[in-house]
């Protein structure tokens, strides 16, 4: 991928000029970099109106030849992984790329022996441990379709992605360490199979050692099956087009959205990605804080490093446990080089004043990112100065787990930087802002609806078992375009600001909840008639969640039934999806058609109830008064 590097403002103007008037020749010499086992008959074929999008058609490879194999000559004993435990005390791991490739051989025999094969759906339910960054590899170097679900998602959650995805297996831990917490992951795996039949395999991981149910020809140990199996395992020929992964990420309705990458064009750019935002060099360690559950985990702490042949280091804590010092001990004590991390862990730890990262040197750190929402300046500010000590670029990275991976940023040390706006887009990313009614906006400085007007590799395929929803999602609502569901801000330099969500999704701490999945939680409640939920400011998360509740039959709230109500959303979504506010109401703000105004509740849970807008088409205007004098602070 050498010719594919951009080292200079230059190189990065002609990497533009080249994609825009020839993206097929572009893309086409990126993707040579990598290992086929069989070349490609067409580049690109596209429809936008059906979203029928297909790269490097006819072309056959295995992502983990490009992540393993191609490195065992010159990086064999270079460390892949660098695995950091929960407990700082504990013994850390260095997984070296001989090492990996056996590990990740063995784990997808002991697949194969169970019956799992090219094609079938496996879920993962895994704290960070080297076993899930090995089971993910495994479960594609046999062509199976990974489909990570993070370890804090409930029960029924997971039961819910288990069966949209068809999973015929399920790998996970016996218990996991996070924080002062410690979780018991296999009773949670065990509660949500009693919905799936689907599921007949199921792989456990030693962690805790706690002891576990197994269910007599379902449930095997990890560790006994692979001594029935050696790690020799050829990696499995995959069509470019082939589904790599499932990620479910939630949406605008009640049911989360399966979101399906293919192999060819998912593996050509994360790897040039990985490269050119971060500017990797041959002995950098990469610290990349996300979990593997979600996107970024996904696409920059694996497969884009390792597609590099990079050191990418994994972590299984939080970053402020035991001490808020955390992080910063782990970049000295690693050397860590890239820091990538979300605005949320940044304002966290600033609350925590600037003696825990006085103690530390970080010296070694060269470049810092962030990642899953909009950073404020306040907090870009602070992170500059005081992590990246004003000499480290930052590259605020916008995308999505639909974009697969990083479209607008800086390239570190070769493209501006501007606190708080996400920057340029990357070579081959094509841009716009349109009006509410689709067109597009060509002034330099413009504020509007984003959205993309031209494929790229990695792009999402499909929803899974669900094709039109994906076309009515991203391609239906502006003809010929990828439509974000952001709102962004364009300078006259043509650097972009992204502004937040325009539709029914809440950024919490740079993850997506479906405002309609949390309200279906709630009224699963016995005493809950309806209720609304709105994002709000949040210093910490980015946006909180304020719920609006309507009780039945009158009842009266009180802080143990609000109690209730938050445990009913820990059960059917998990814990991150618990609303920060709930203020029990007597109505809701709806139009004569019956439709929520919502946007006088985001005004009132905002504070903004001078500026509430047109309320002349409510059929009772004066339920807002009522709900602004009970307005939880």
């Amino acid at each position: 991928m050498s010719k594919a590097w951009i080292r200079t403002a230059e190189a990065y103007e002609a990497a533009c000029a080249l994609a825009a008037d020839n993206p097929k020749a572009f893309w086409a010499e990126i993707a040579a970099g990598f290992t086929w086992q069989e070349n490609w008959e067409h580049v690109l074929e596209w429809d936008f109106q059906h979203h029928d999008v297909s790269w490097f058609r006819g072309g056959k490879l295995n992502i983990t030849e490009n992540c393993i194999d191609r490195h065992l000559a010159d990086k064999g004993d270079t460390t892949a992984i660098i695995w950091e435990g929960n407990d700082p005390r504990e013994q850390p791991e260095h997984i070296s790329y001989k090492e990996l490739h056996s590990r990740v051989g063995r784990y997808a025999n002991v697949l194969k022996r169970q019956g799992v094969g090219k094609g079938d759906r496996v879920c993962l339910y895994m704290p960070m441990i080297p076993d899930l960054a090995i089971a993910v590899l495994a479960c594609a170097r046999i062509g199976a379709i990974h489909s990570v679900v993070f370890a804090g998602f409930s029960a029924r959650s997971l039961a819910d992605r288990i069966n949209d995805a068809g999973a015929v297996a399920v790998l996970c831990s016996d218990g996991m360490y996070r924080g002062d917490k410690e979780l018991a992951v296999k009773a949670v795996v065990d509660e949500a199979l009693e919905e799936c039949p689907g599921v007949n395999t199921v792989l456990v991981s030693k962690r805790t050692q706690w002891p576990v149910e197994m269910q007599v020809g379902r449930d095997h140990w990890y560790y006994e099956e692979a001594l029935h199996v050696g790690d020799d395992c050829p990696a499995e020929p995959m069509e470019s087009e082939d589904p790599l992964f499932i990620l479910y990420t939630s949406g605008s309705t009640g049911k989360p959205k399966g979101v399906v990458h293919s192999c060819g064009g998912y593996m050509v750019y994360t790897g040039y990605t990985f490269r050119n935002v971060f500017q990797y060099e041959s002995g950098d360690v990469f610290f990349c804080t996300a979990d593997i559950g979600w996107i970024t985990g996904h696409s920059y702490l694996l497969y884009g490093a390792l597609l590099n042949g990079a050191t990418t280091l994994m972590f299984e804590g939080v970053p402020t446990w035991p001490g808020p010092g955390r992080l910063w001990q782990i970049v000295d004590k690693y050397r860590v080089t890239h820091l990538y991390t979300a605005p949320t862990a940044i304002r966290a730890l600033m609350t925590f004043g600037e003696d825990p990262v006085l103690s530390h040197n970080l010296h070694s750190l060269k470049v810092l990112g962030t990642v899953g929402e909009p950073i404020n300046e306040e907090a870009w500010q602070w992170y500059h100065t005081h992590i990246g000590k004003g000499r480290c670029p930052i590259v605020d990275t916008w995308w999505q787990t639909e974009t697969g991976g990083i479209m607008i940023s800086g390239m570190a040390g070769v493209t501006d930087q501007k606190p708080a706006h996400a920057g340029l887009p990357l070579p081959g990313i094509l841009p716009v802002l349109l009006s509410p009614d689709g067109q597009e906006l060509t002034e330099p400085e413009a504020e509007g609806l984003l959205a993309i007007r031209f494929p790229w590799p990695s792009m999402i395929r499909t929803t899974f078992g669900d094709h039109q929803r994906c076309v009515d999602t991203y391609f239906k609502p502006f003809p010929g375009y990828y439509f974000t569901g952001d709102g962004a801000r364009r300078d006259a330099k043509g650097m972009y600001r992204i502004i937040g969500r325009v539709d029914d999704v809440i950024n919490v701490s740079g993850h997506r909840l479906g405002t309609a999945e949390i309200e279906n939680a709630i009224n699963h409640h016995p005493q809950v008639a309806e209720s609304a939920v709105v994002g709000y400011p949040h210093d910490i998360k980015g946006q909180g969640i304020y719920a609006y509740v309507i009780l039945k039959d009158g009842d009266a709230g009180d802080e143990n039934l609000r109690g209730t109500i938050l445990e009913t959303v820990t059960e059917h979504i998990g814990k991150i999806a618990r609303p920060d506010k709930v203020q029990f109401v007597p109505g809701l703000p709806k139009t004569r058609s019956g439709k929520i105004m919502r946007r006088i509740l985001r005004k009132i849970a905002e504070g903004e109830t001078e500026q509430l807008g047109d309320t002349s088409t409510l059929l009772d205007p004066g339920i807002t008064a009522l709900l602004i004098q009970g307005k939880i602070e």
